[in-house]
């Protein structure tokens, strides 16, 4: 069951970025019908966009976790 989010419907981070890199070569590739171009370009805007939620939950992952009493002066920069 997918919470508010819809997150159990979304692809692993790996899996959009994979195919987000599948629908650049077939763009790229060119011999497609302008209805299949326009297709494929939104699919591609929408695996971005969740190449870009996985990306910034990381980061503010990381954030919290170098903010956590502790880290001291020691803690790397992402």
């Amino acid at each position: 069951m997918a919470d508010e989010k819809g997150t159990a419907d979304k692809p692993s981070y790996e899996q959009a970025r994979d195919e987000l890199a599948d629908v650049v070569k077939r763009l790229e590739a060119g011999g497609l019908t302008l209805e299949e171009s326009l297709g494929l370009w939104e699919r591609g805007e929408r695996l971005a966009a969740i190449c870009e939620e996985w990306l910034e939950g990381a980061r503010a992952r990381l954030a919290a976790a170098l903010e956590r009493p502790g880290n001291g002066d020691t803690a790397a920069p992402f």
